[in-house]
């Protein structure tokens, strides 16, 4: 049940009493005197999405599994920790994502990602139209 503050009118001493939400909102005490209700900003608490450790994928999973937020927040914490660690290795190279291109490139016959930058001399390359060529 929600917490309300009333604030007494003279001596200005506040109170939280604790009400059901289809109550009426009012506190009136034991001599009689309506305290003021006082409105505040609701707070929350939001667990910071940043906090991942850039090299884990169950951390990464286990934060994000019910943060609630869109996929687009997804794909640019994912973007965040790919920056960091390329920054981390120092030669401007993302382990994780490497894996992935090499791990696709296995599964399609050579065929490189179209983000896939590396010149590992695959058969296949798409053009600019996402054509491939043989």
């Amino acid at each position: 049940m929600p917490t309300y503050i009333y604030q007494h009118p003279q001596t200005q001493e506040v109170l939280e009493i604790v009400q059901r939400i289809s109550d009426p909102h009012e506190y009136i005490d034991n001599q009689g005197v309506q305290w003021n209700r006082v409105f505040t900003v609701p707070h929350t608490n939001i667990p910071s999405m940043t906090r991942v450790e850039a090299g884990s994928e169950e951390d990464f999973i286990r934060k994000t599994r019910d943060s609630g937020g869109t996929l687009g927040d997804l794909f640019d914490l994912s973007q965040e920790l790919s920056d960091k660690r390329k920054n981390e290795r120092g030669d401007g190279k993302d382990p994780v994502q490497q894996k992935f291109y090499k791990d696709y490139s296995k599964t399609r016959n050579g065929l490189k990602h179209r983000s896939d930058n590396s010149d590992t001399g695959s058969k296949y390359k798409p053009n600019s139209d996402g054509v491939i060529e043989v």
